[in-house]
């Protein structure tokens, strides 16, 4: 299921691979796709949409509602 998060603070290529990382430890399968130019991240994934969030904030990046 392909699932688009509105995140801020990611502002280079290592945000993104902290991003992915978290998104892939907690589901391997996912893929994940990131417009940093638009702070969007599309997760293709079974997971429930606030386990995904959450890692992403863990991470230290704000996920808007």
């Amino acid at each position: 299921m392909k699932q688009t998060f509105e995140v801020s603070g990611m502002t280079c290529g290592h945000c993104e691979k902290a991003v992915i990382r978290a998104i892939k430890g907690l589901d391997p399968q996912a893929e994940v796709a990131i417009d940093r130019s638009q702070n969007k991240v599309e997760v293709d994934s079974e997971q429930p949409r606030d386990a995904l969030s959450k890692v992403i904030a863990e991470e230290g990046y704000a996920v808007a509602a």
